[in-house]
C-alpha cells in the first residue's frame, strides 16, 4: 500500500517509466515487504536544465538525478531494511539514468497507522480489523 512519487530528469519516456516501476517494484516487495498489487507509482520527468544543484543545471554538469519518497507505516521496516533500499535503488536508478550527481535522494517516510490509509479505512483500522 505504498504510494511512491519519483521525479527524475530525463526526457519523457514510457519505457524509462515502465523500468523505473518495475526496479521500485521488485526492490519495495522484496526488501520492504510491500506488496506489489497495493504500490502506487507516479513518475515525473524534469528536463536536467531546470534541475539546479550547487547553482548549475544537471544539464550544464552532464549528470543526471532523482528523488522520490515512499509513504509506509511506521514500525512495519528496520533501520538496516531502509538502508539496505536506499542503496539498492541508488545503484538501480545510476543504472537507468547514467551518471548520478550525488545530490539524489530518498526519502522513507514513515508516517502513523491513524493518519495513512487508502480505500477509505486507515492502515489503524485494517490492523485493528484483520481476521
Amino acid at each position: 500500500m505504498p504510494i511512491i512519487n519519483v521525479k527524475v530528469s530525463a526526457a519523457k519516456s514510457e519505457p524509462l517509466s515502465h523500468a523505473i516501476a518495475d526496479m521500485l517494484l521488485e526492490k519495495t516487495s522484496r526488501i520492504l515487504r510491500k506488496r506489489a498489487d497495493l504500490t502506487a507509482i507516479t513518475i515525473d520527468y524534469v528536463d536536467p536544465a531546470h534541475w539546479i544543484v550547487g547553482g548549475r543545471s544537471l544539464a550544464a554538469q552532464r549528470k543526471s538525478s532523482f528523488y522520490f519518497d515512499i509513504k509506509v507505516v511506521d514500525e512495519t521496516n528496520t533501520k538496516a531494511e531502509k538502508a539496505q533500499y536506499i542503496e539498492e535503488v541508488f545503484s538501480a536508478f545510476a543504472e537507468l539514468l547514467g551518471e548520478l550527481h550525488p545530490e539524489s535522494y530518498v526519502y522513507v517516510q514513515d508516517v502513523r497507522a491513524t493518519a495513512y490509509g487508502y480505500g477509505g479505512r486507515t492502515q489503524e483500522y485494517r490492523f485493528q480489523h484483520a481476521a
